[in-house]
C-alpha cells in the first residue's frame, strides 16, 4: 500500500524574461544599456509537495533577487495559499549580463514588475502540473574554474582582482569551495529535475548583450541530455570573494567563449555524477524560516573624513558613473576616477541609518537541504553553514536569495569580519552597505535554526 503522505510531488514552470524596455545590464560600476540578446534569460520555478506541505524555489537569470522584484512577485502570488515568503527561496544566478533590477541609474521601472509577472506565471504552471517523483542526492567537485579573487600582495595589503601575472601577488587571502552538492528528482525512471549548488561568480562575458552567462550554458547543455520536460537549476553558492580568473595565466577570460568553457565544463562534471546519485527514501519534507534584522554599515569618522578629502582632491575630474567605465582593476591601481567614485558612495552611505531585514528560508528533504542567504556572502560563510551547522545533510547554501535587506539597498557583499581593514573593494561601504557583524549574525541565525 502506498502512503500518499510520504510521496513527493513536484511541478516545474519557466518563462523567458528578455527585456522589452531600454535598461542597463547590472553588475558593474557603470551603465551598460543592452543592445541585443545573445541568449535568452528566463525565470524557473520548482514546486515541491509532500502530504499537505509545500515548498518552492524560484530562480531568475538576474544579478540578484532585489526587494523591488521580490515585493512585485509576492503581490502577484498573494492569492496562492500554499506558498509564501516563509516556504519559498526566491533567488538569482547573478548574471552580470542581465537587466538591472534595483532602483539605480540605468534601471527601468517597468522591468522588475514584468519579471515578477513572468515568475508568477511560471510558479502557477508548476502548481498546475504536479506529478509524482523520486528524490535523489549526491555530490561531486570541480577544481578547474573557481579562484579566491582577493590576494595578499607583497606589500602586506589585500587587493581584489590585482591583474593577471601580477608579480606582486603573494597568495590568495581565503578559501575556495570546489564541491557541488546535487539534488535530483526522477519521474518514470528518468532524471527530470536537477539542482546543482556551484560556488562561482557569473561574470564572464562583460559586454552589452543579454545573456545568462555560464549558468545558461550549463542549463542548456544538461537539459539537452535530460530531454523535454526537464529542468536544471545551477544554484549559486557563496561566491562574494570567488571568481573564474586564473591570475597565473594571461588567457582572455572576459568573452562569450569563456562562458561556454565554464558552463560546459561544469556540465561535464555534473553529468558524470548522475550515475552516483543515491535514492532518498522515507523522508519528511519540512521548511524553516526566520527573519534577521541587522544594522547598516558603520562608518568610522576617520574614513568619512578621508572620503571628503578625496572628493576635494579630485573635484575637477569628471564624476564617475556618468557613462565612464570603472573596473575593480582601476580601484586596485588606485585610479583617481575609482577613488572618487568610492569616496562619493561612502559619504552618501554615512547618512544611511535604516536597518536591513533578511528572510532566511530552508527546505529540508531527507538527507538534503537547501538554505538561503541574502546578497553576496564570502565563501567561508557558506562553508561554515555546510560543514559546521548542517554536516549531517547534503547541504546547498544559495546566495542572492529573498531580497537585499531594504528598498534602498540593491546589492552588497557580505565579507567575514576578519576581511575588513585589509583592502579590496568588497569591504568598502560602496560595495557593502551592511554592518561588519552581518556574516556572524547570519551564521548564528542558521545555527539557531539548525538545532
Amino acid at each position: 500500500e502506498v502512503n500518499m503522505d510520504k510521496n513527493l510531488f513536484y511541478g516545474i514552470g519557466r518563462r523567458c524574461i528578455n527585456p522589452q524596455v531600454p535598461v542597463s545590464l547590472a553588475g558593474y560600476f557603470n551603465i551598460r544599456m543592452w543592445e541585443k540578446v545573445a541568449d535568452d534569460i528566463e525565470v524557473r520555478a520548482l514546486v515541491l509537495k509532500q502530504g499537505k506541505k509545500y515548498s518552492a524555489i524560484v530562480q531568475f537569470d538576474l544579478v540578484t533577487a532585489s526587494p523591488e522584484l521580490l515585493e512585485a512577485f509576492y503581490r502577484e502570488t498573494a492569492d496562492l495559499k500554499a506558498l509564501s515568503r516563509k516556504n519559498m527561496i526566491v533567488t538569482a544566478t547573478h548574471s552580470h549580463t542581465a537587466p538591472a533590477v534595483a532602483n539605480r541609474p540605468g534601471s527601468h521601472p517597468d522591468y522588475p514588475p514584468f519579471a515578477a509577472r513572468k515568475a508568477a506565471e511560471a510558479l502557477r504552471e508548476a502548481l498546475e502540473h504536479m506529478r509524482a517523483g523520486e528524490l535523489f542526492s549526491g555530490i561531486t567537485k570541480d577544481n578547474r574554474f573557481c579562484f579566491n579573487r582577493r590576494y595578499w600582495m607583497k606589500n602586506g595589503a589585500v587587493v581584489t582582482n590585482p591583474g593577471k601575472l601580477n608579480p606582486d601577488i603573494s597568495r590568495p587571502e581565503g578559501e575556495v569551495d570546489y564541491e557541488i552538492p546535487l539534488i535530483g528528482i526522477k519521474s518514470e525512471g528518468r532524471l527530470k529535475v536537477l539542482l546543482a549548488n556551484i560556488v562561482n561568480h557569473t561574470d564572464t562575458i562583460g559586454n552589452s548583450e543579454v545573456s545568462a552567462d555560464w549558468a545558461g550554458v550549463f542549463i542548456r547543455n544538461l537539459e539537452s541530455k535530460l530531454g523535454n520536460g526537464s529542468m536544471v537549476m545551477p544554484l549559486i553558492g557563496c561566491a562574494g570573494n570567488i571568481n573564474h580568473f586564473d591570475v597565473g595565466t594571461n588567457m582572455d577570460q572576459t568573452c562569450y567563449e569563456e562562458a561556454k568553457r565554464i558552463g560546459n565544463g561544469y556540465a561535464e562534471t555534473v553529468e558524470k555524477a548522475f550515475a552516483e546519485l543515491h535514492p532518498v527514501d522515507n523522508f519528511k519534507m519540512f521548511t524553516k524560516s526566520s527573519e534577521l534584522v541587522c544594522e547598516p554599515r558603520e562608518i568610522p569618522a576617520a574614513e568619512l573624513e578621508e572620503a571628503k578629502l578625496t572628493l576635494e582632491k579630485y573635484k575637477d575630474i569628471p564624476d564617475p558613473g556618468a557613462g565612464g567605465n570603472i573596473t575593480s582593476e582601476d580601484l586596485a591601481r588606485k585610479a583617481p576616477v575609482a577613488l572618487k567614485y568610492f569616496a562619493k558612495a561612502l559619504v552618501l552611505m554615512a547618512d544611511n541609518k535604516e536597518p536591513v531585514k533578511f528572510t532566511l528560508v530552508g527546505i529540508f528533504l531527507g538527507n538534503s537541504c537547501v538554505v538561503s542567504l541574502p546578497s553576496e556572502p564570502f565563501v567561508e560563510i557558506g562553508l561554515q553553514i555546510r560543514k559546521g551547522i548542517f554536516p549531517q545533510y547534503n547541504t546547498m547554501v544559495v546566495s542572492h536569495s529573498n531580497g537585499t535587506g531594504n528598498l534602498k539597498i540593491g546589492f552588497g557583499y557580505i565579507p567575514n569580519s576578519w576581511n575588513y581593514g585589509r583592502g579590496g573593494y568588497e569591504t568598502t561601504p560602496r560595495s557593502n552597505p551592511f554592518s561588519v557583524k552581518t556574516a556572524d549574525m547570519l551564521v548564528a541565525a542558521w545555527r539557531k535554526m539548525g538545532k
